[in-house]
Order: C-alpha cells, then sequence, then structure tokens
C-alpha cells in the first residue's frame, strides 16, 4: 500500500486537527495520501455541498486501482446521495483491484454496492478516529496496533485472519460449529434504516450469510427494536451466523431495572431458529481495536463456547 485517496461523503469534521493528525502518521508510514482538500469541507453538518460529496463518491470509478480509499468519517450524509451514485462503474474499479474502506454511515455506500453490483468493500478503520491519535495532552501516539496490522493485511493481502478467545455467553457449553456464507452487515441503525429500499442486499444475495453488527450512542432497548425489527423482517433468521461487534458509548438508566445490553441480546436470541449461533465480541465498531472485514465475500468460521474464529480471503 503506497497510496490512500481520501474521501468524506458524510459529517464533516469536529475538530480540524484530526484529519491532519491523521494525515501526519500515514505520511510518517511512507504512504501518499491524496484528495486531502476534501477534510476542508463543510456545509451545515456535512463535509460538503450533496454534489460535492456525490462527486467523491462517484470519482472512485476513475481511481488507479493499485491505492486504497478511505474515508474521513461517518455521521450522516451518504443517505442524501444514493440514487446519484454510479454504482456500475465503481464496481468495475473494485473488479480491477481498487480497495474502499470505511464504517458508521459508510455501510449505506457498502450495503447499496453489495445488493446492486455484489462488489465487495472494505468495513474497517477511517481517517479521523482511527490514524488520527491523540494522548491526553494532545501529543500524537500511535493508532492501535491491531487495527493497523489487519488494515495492512487486508489491503496488501486481501485477507481476514483472526481468533478471538472469549466466552460466548449465548451459546450452550455444548454448542460447537463451522459455518460459511457471506459476510456483509455494518452499523446497526444504518442497516435498520435500509429495510424495504433496493440499497439493502435481498434475501437472496444474503442467505446462509454472516451477518456483522455494531453501533455507538444507541441504548439496549433501542439495539433490541431494531433487531426485533430486523427479526421481524425475516433478515435474521436467514443468517447461518450473526456477529456482535461493539455497542459502545450508552448508558443505563435507573429505570432500567436490571435491563441491559445482555437483556436485550437474550430476548432477540429467544425468539431465532435453533442453530444459529450469535457470537459477541468480534473486534469491530466504534472503538480504536478493530478487524478490516470484507463485506460481500465469502467467510468461514469455526465456533464453540469458548470463542470462534473467522478467516475470508477475497
Amino acid at each position: 500500500m503506497k497510496k490512500i485517496h481520501l474521501i468524506a461523503p458524510s459529517g464533516a469534521s469536529f475538530d480540524a486537527s484530526s484529519p491532519l493528525a491523521g494525515i501526519e502518521w500515514l505520511q510518517k508510514q511512507g504512504i501518499e495520501v491524496l484528495n486531502t482538500d476534501c477534510i476542508n469541507r463543510v456545509e451545515q453538518r456535512f463535509a460538503g455541498s450533496d454534489a460535492e460529496r456525490l462527486a467523491d463518491i462517484n470519482q472512485l470509478a476513475t481511481l488507479s486501482p493499485d491505492m486504497a480509499v478511505v474515508a474521513m468519517r461517518g455521521g450522516y450524509g451518504l443517505h442524501r446521495l444514493l440514487p446519484d451514485i454510479q454504482w456500475s462503474a465503481i464496481a468495475k474499479a473494485v473488479q480491477n483491484g481498487l480497495q474502499i474502506c470505511g464504517h458508521s454511515d459508510f455501510t449505506v455506500f457498502q450495503l447499496g454496492l453489495l445488493a446492486k453490483t455484489g462488489a465487495v468493500t472494505l468495513a474497517g478503520p477511517m481517517l479521523n478516529f482511527d490514524f488520527a491519535c491523540q494522548g491526553e495532552q494532545g501529543e500524537g501516539v500511535a493508532p492501535n496496533a491491531f487495527m493497523w496490522t489487519n488494515f495492512q493485511q487486508a489491503i496488501n493481502e486481501r485477507k481476514l485472519d483472526c481468533t478471538i478467545k472469549l466466552a460466548q455467553p449465548f451459546l450452550s457449553k455444548s454448542a460447537a460449529g463451522k459455518v460459511s456464507g457471506l459476510l456483509w452487515g455494518g452499523n446497526l441503525t444504518v442497516l435498520a434504516g435500509l429495510v424495504g429500499t433496493p440499497y439493502l442486499p435481498t434475501q437472496e444475495q444474503t442467505q446462509g450469510g454472516i451477518l456483522f453488527l455494531e453501533d455507538v450512542n444507541e441504548h439496549p432497548y433501542r439495539i433490541e427494536r431494531m433487531l426485533m425489527q430486523l427479526l421481524d423482517a425475516g433478515i435474521l433468521e436467514n443468517q447461518s451466523a450473526i456477529l456482535l461487534g461493539g455497542f459502545s458509548a450508552y448508558r443505563l438508566y435507573d429505570n432500567d431495572r436490571g435491563y441491559s445490553l445482555e437483556s436485550a441480546i437474550e430476548a432477540i436470541c429467544k425468539r431465532l431458529p435453533d442453530g444459529i449461533p450469535v457470537l459477541t465480541g468480534l473486534p469491530f465498531g466504534h472503538q480504536a481495536e478493530k478487524l478490516t472485514l470484507p463485506v460481500g465475500a465469502q467467510a468461514h468460521i469455526q465456533y464453540d463456547a469458548s470463542g470462534f474464529s473467522i478467516q475470508s480471503h477475497w
């Protein structure tokens, strides 16, 4: 990986020092960072006008396949652009070798591209949070080593290989198995907002899939409500496995009276058909330690009550 092309298709940066710190760190690794002007765009809460952000996305169809594309940050904004994205042209660039990475609001683009074309993108780090790490006094510190290692492996080797040793509370002690299927998913709020639209992969596309989910700033009852929506829409029962990543930055209240994220997941598990493992602790989400996951690639999982492994090559 010698070049990273930046795009800013969603929210504007809260702090101008964040993307600059990320760019500086990447440059110190010997990586040429392109399209840096996009980090300075601001219109209301967005990283530029709809036309500017759409141009960022559609420009991907013209990029050299020897570079990686990384989104600046998430927030909101991509949903506005979906009808005018040049899906087929971008998919052709991906087939020629271009790799495109992001998460959070970027889930909209990734699932839309998968639904429209079947092209593989990467759910992984973004510039502001993952590469612009700063210490308590503002001094630069290295990005998370696990994230950086797995990102490089995804970009350079097109490979995912990770073992998670963590007790699985939603599996029986005797549960064990292997599953393979289309790896897909992303941010739960964003994904749930695509139900009923042409930008969510069909049940035929995701039959027997491996669905991964994460979210931030969402109380467990809202997590449960969105999972119930996916359940009642027939999406969860269509999967061979469900992987839960980080669900972070929420707070519980006195009137929860013991209700928790675990309670929410348990309520979903009780309604799932037998034989669909719900696995927790996937290192992915709004957190420093994260995998880079190939959205739309075939993946393989081996699991038991003590943890699971996940592999993919695309």
